[in-house]
């Protein structure tokens, strides 16, 4: 008598700020092996990368509403991927800043990173997950005009860092990529008053397949960080 075939339930993966740009990328490229979890501030935003990608279920959380943010986690029991894609990008001298910029830029790149994080550990131990970080070169050198944004992502850094030293099951990865051809960076071109060149930039389908090349590394390795730039 054979026995009976069981299959195994494809591994979760839950990607932040997927609606658009890389977040969307990174969809695509894990949509043929996981089940996918596409989280974004509105259903309303998801509701195209929804339809191509049918199967993918949405999570519309603001990551800065932190009660909304529990609830959500507290209903995902296993986590095999978890991505942290959304954040901002707000730009300025240190002269010109305000504090309320501050808050704004280390809230939703680096606090709401932890906490989502923090409640998400159970899930993330009992599959042993991966933690990726979509950091950015400006997370390993500041440059004028970027202050806020590079002190949030050199604290994403930090972060990984310690999370790597502290949940030994889990892995961590960092990655920084340099500037990405997407809306966002059109919006930052023409905030520094400059043409936008799309081949300048990296595409996002490239940071994607790194993103998919990580996590699909033997669990003999761990990927701990890694830089992109511009060819």
């Amino acid at each position: 008598m054979t026995e009976p075939v069981t299959s195994t339930p494809p591994p979760v993966a839950l990607i932040t700020g997927a609606s658009r740009g890389l977040g969307a990328a990174i969809a695509r490229a894990l949509a043929p092996t996981h089940e996918l979890l596409l989280g974004a501030r509105s259903a309303d935003s998801l509701r195209k990368i929804l339809d191509e990608l049918p199967s993918a279920t949405g999570w519309p959380v603001d990551l800065t509403d932190y009660p909304v943010v529990a609830a959500a986690a507290a209903a995902i029991p296993r986590l095999d991927v978890l991505v942290h894609n959304a954040g901002i990008a707000d730009i300025g001298t240190i002269a010109d800043s305000s504090v309320e910029q501050w808050r704004k830029t280390l809230e939703a790149n680096l606090i709401a990173v932890a906490e989502l994080t923090r409640l998400l550990l159970p899930a993330l131990r009992s599959a042993n997950g991966h933690v990726v970080l979509i950091n950015s070169g400006a997370g390993l050198r500041a440059n004028p005009g970027w202050a806020s944004y590079a002190a949030s992502k050199f604290g994403l850094r930090a972060f990984g860092d310690a999370l790597r030293l502290e949940e030994p099951s889990l892995r961590v990865t960092s990655i920084h990529p340099g500037r990405i051809d997407t809306d966002m960076q059109r919006e930052i071109i023409a905030g520094e008053g400059r043409e936008y060149h799309p081949d300048e930039f990296l595409r996002a389908e490239t940071v994607a397949w790194t993103v998919r090349n990580a996590i699909d590394t033997p669990r003999d390795a761990h990927p701990t960080e890694i830089v992109l730039r511009p060819y």
